[in-house]
């Protein structure tokens, strides 16, 4: 059974980063897509980033282009988001997502 696990959030100023990390257990399958979504009070969820699991090709929202970049290192079994300079805007709960499944989620909070 295929079980996901954020951690990394937590409360900064805009213009701070954070990583967001995501980790697997139970993945049997060799090649899944893999991605990140974010869900702000009173909206709906999102998609952030993705990418498949084999490394090839990753896509971003147009509002986190060039600030966001998603990893994954399968030794660790780990899915990473790397968030820099954050703004308000980005405050939401995170979750990863592999294959239709998706972790319990993680606050990130940014102050202006």
């Amino acid at each position: 059974q295929l079980k996901l696990v954020e951690s990394g959030g937590g409360l900064v100023q805009s213009g701070e980063s954070l990583r967001l990390s995501c980790k697997v257990a139970g993945l049997t399958s060799d090649a899944v897509a893999i991605g990140w979504f974010r869900q702000a009070p009173g909206k709906q969820r999102e998609g952030v980033s993705c990418m498949s699991n084999t490394g090839m090709g990753t896509n971003y929202a147009d509002s986190v282009k060039g600030r966001f970049a998603i990893s994954a290192d399968n030794a660790k079994n780990t899915l990473s988001l790397l968030m820099n300079s954050l703004t308000p805007e980005d405050t939401a709960v995170y979750y990863c997502n592999i294959g239709g499944t998706w972790g319990q989620g993680t606050q990130v909070t940014v102050s202006s």
